[in-house]
């Protein structure tokens, strides 16, 4: 066959017509021949398509939409190694002015013409680089005293993000973890306080808790450092773990005190793909100003002809989400965030208020301080139901809806319950079809003459404990 001939032919081949739509995907080696890029484009996606519509995620944090220009400019700049200074220098420059941007929005005391603070990818790497600051800090500290540095600590609660964990297992650090209760839905500062002593490198309060939504009192936690540093003289620092609340609270609570406007916090760490509406993976961390950053984090190379300095735990990473972090500044201004996050909280209320007034849920918080909340099935209606949450959890995934279903950290760990998380891209429309999807899958379940795989589990496991099947 001409070869001109046999590329037309491939060319024209019609993608459900093609030889290739009736052979396996590949599984374990590269395929032999070559695919036609539309052919291979339909094969991924027809095998993602079913788990990717991100709008009916509403259990991720993690930012599924961005408007048209912003998307654009993810997708010019994806082949753009942000480490390059040399070769992309405004770049550096856009990132400098977005740390200055989120170093205010958090009330920096910082003089000078640049903040001090890193970008990351993700809040994770951010977190490390708070806590890395806060041990080196800690260890220079104890060796020029003179006293021993070998038993650091780290104090918060339960409801932490595993980044934290795998933080303390990395530098040998003992974490200490003060257990969230009903009594104490967020972080107890009481037993917070008892659990430090001179080898604690930081307390880490969380605003904007993974597991409930919630905010931990960061005031009074920052007041209570300070009688605690009157009384021993141990002076302890706060790093705040903002990932999500970072992007909500300069928003819709300016006037809350939580950030440097509070003595003891000397570190803040956010996700910019969570709240600051960039797809992923973007990570924000500021330091109080450059004397709380320890020299030895920032790394110096010679690297393509130029002396670079960098924060961080990677070298190569993406340039396009710090270009779409800048654009969402410049489009958005402080006016267009508010008016999403506003519209998210509405949103999350219409939810929370919807779902309390059901008779077998109830609200884990009364109030929302971020667009996202928990709830749980009602004791008393629990004790007779024949499912469970993890049985809501798929019929809703039958009807396109990720809404997740989880048992709460440990003291708790009896209570499962459901989130919501509202980012932009949820309306008041999705809100009402998705209250109507929750309402007629209880109806089905409510049919059920048996009890469910999952609820047979869950009073057996409660059998075993010794005691009746309720939370």
């Amino acid at each position: 066959m001409n070869k001109n001939k046999k590329i037309n032919e491939e060319v024209d081949t019609d993608i459900f017509g093609s030889p290739q739509m009736r052979e396996p995907a590949p599984v374990e080696f590269i395929p032999r021949h070559k695919t036609p890029a539309e052919i291979a484009y339909e094969m991924v996606k027809d095998e993602t398509f079913p788990q990717t519509q991100p709008r009916l995620n509403l259990a991720t944090f993690v930012t599924t939409y961005m408007d048209e220009y912003g998307t654009r400019l993810m997708n010019e700049a994806v082949g753009i190694n942000f480490i390059d200074e040399t070769e992309y220098p405004r770049v550096a420059v856009m990132c400098g002015r977005c740390i200055n941007m989120v170093a205010n929005m958090w009330n920096s005391p910082e003089k000078g013409a640049w903040k001090t603070g890193a970008v990351g990818i993700g809040s994770s790497e951010a977190c490390m680089l708070g806590g890395v600051a806060a041990w080196l800090r800690w260890r220079d500290r104890r060796k020029a005293e003179g006293k021993t540095y070998d038993k650091p600590n780290l104090v918060m609660s339960t409801a932490y993000q595993v980044v934290w964990e795998k933080f303390c297992q990395l530098w040998q650090i003992e974490m200490r973890t003060i257990p969230i209760t009903k009594e104490h839905p967020s972080l107890d500062i009481d037993r917070a306080i008892s659990a430090c002593d001179e080898n604690t490198i930081c307390v880490v309060p969380i605003a904007g808790v993974t597991w409930t939504g919630m905010n931990d009192d960061i005031e009074a936690l920052d007041k209570a450092l300070e009688e605690y540093h009157a009384k021993t003289g141990i002076d302890i620092p706060i790093h705040v773990d903002a990932a999500s609340g970072g992007f909500i609270l300069p928003f819709l609570n300016p006037g809350k005190k939580w950030d440097f406007r509070l003595k003891r916090v000397l570190s803040i760490s956010t996700s910019g793909h969570k709240y600051g509406l960039v797809y992923p993976g973007l990570g924000w961390v500021i330091w109080r100003d450059k004397s709380y950053l320890p020299k030895e984090m920032s790394f110096s190379v010679n690297y393509l002809g130029a002396n670079i300095t960098q924060v961080g735990l990677n070298f190569s990473r993406p340039a396009a989400q710090i270009l779409a972090q800048y654009y969402n500044f410049i489009h958005l201004g402080f006016e267009g965030y508010k008016e999403i996050h506003s519209n998210s909280m509405d949103i999350a209320e219409y939810c929370h208020k919807a779902i309390g007034k059901m008779k077998c849920f109830r609200n884990y918080s009364r109030t929302l301080e971020n667009p996202l909340f928990i709830w749980y099935m009602e004791p008393e209606y629990e004790k007779k139901a024949n499912w469970t949450l993890f049985d809501l959890q798929d019929k809703l995934m039958e009807r396109g809806w990720m809404v997740p279903a989880y048992t709460m950290p440990k003291d708790i760990e009896d209570m499962v319950v459901m989130r919501i998380v509202v980012r932009q891209g949820m309306s008041l429309d999705m809100a009402d079809m998705l209250i109507a999807d929750i309402r007629n899958a209880v109806e089905e379940l409510e049919k059920l003459e048996y009890p469910t795989p999952t609820c047979l589990a869950a009073r057996k496991q409660e059998k075993q404990k010794g005691h009746v099947y309720t939370h």
